[in-house]
């Protein structure tokens, strides 16, 4: 049984032994080191800036943490390291709520190559989706991933999410336009 620890920011949310918080300034050495074993993991799926004339820096964790508080305090975007027996394994985030017509917004996330595979990131999308729905009210999440990216349809497909379409060049990942094909949930009781 899932619970919710607080319904507003910081939001805690915990499925057993799985636990989804927002990323705290302490947090920076685990956080740092899981990127950093994980890089050449996860450089296929990374955003990247489209501008190659573009030369700003990524925000430093500490910014980092700062963007992700504002965004949770103003209920727009939820980003949540996922905590795995008290090991950082991963993020994730609930992004682009929306309210008024729409409703919904988005799921993306990252594991570490150690976990993966273990159903882990399922449970985490199964729970912010749980949250999504009953806690926001949200009507739809969406989450788009790369078509070769099998692991990730994996998680989407048994988080009940079903294949919508295909969005052709929709983000820029790794260097270039990327299609993205697109997973969709959407709330029975709404």
């Amino acid at each position: 049984m899932t619970t919710v620890s607080r319904s507003s920011w910081p939001l805690i949310l915990n499925d057993g032994e799985l636990t989804l918080r927002p990323l705290r300034f302490k947090d920076r050495g685990k956080w740092l080191a899981v990127r950093k074993k994980n890089r050449s993991w996860l450089s296929p799926w990374e955003a990247t800036s489209p501008l190659a004339t573009e030369n700003r820096e990524l925000p430093s964790f500490f910014e980092m943490v700062l963007h992700h508080g504002r965004e949770g305090r103003a209920g727009r975007s939820l980003t949540l390291a996922i905590w795995f027996d008290q090991e950082l394994i991963g993020q994730i985030t609930l992004g682009g709520i929306t309210y008024g017509a729409y409703r919904g917004g988005h799921i993306g996330y990252w594991i570490s190559q150690d976990f993966a595979n273990r159903g882990l990131t399922t449970r985490a999308v199964r729970e912010v989706t749980r949250y999504g729905f009953e806690d926001l009210r949200l009507h739809r999440i969406e989450i788009a991933l790369r078509p070769e990216n099998s692991a990730s349809k994996r998680v989407a497909e048994k988080s009940g999410y079903t294949f919508e379409g295909l969005r052709p060049r929709y983000l820029h990942i790794d260097g270039d336009w990327r299609d993205h094909i697109v997973f969709v949930k959407e709330n029975p009781r709404i």
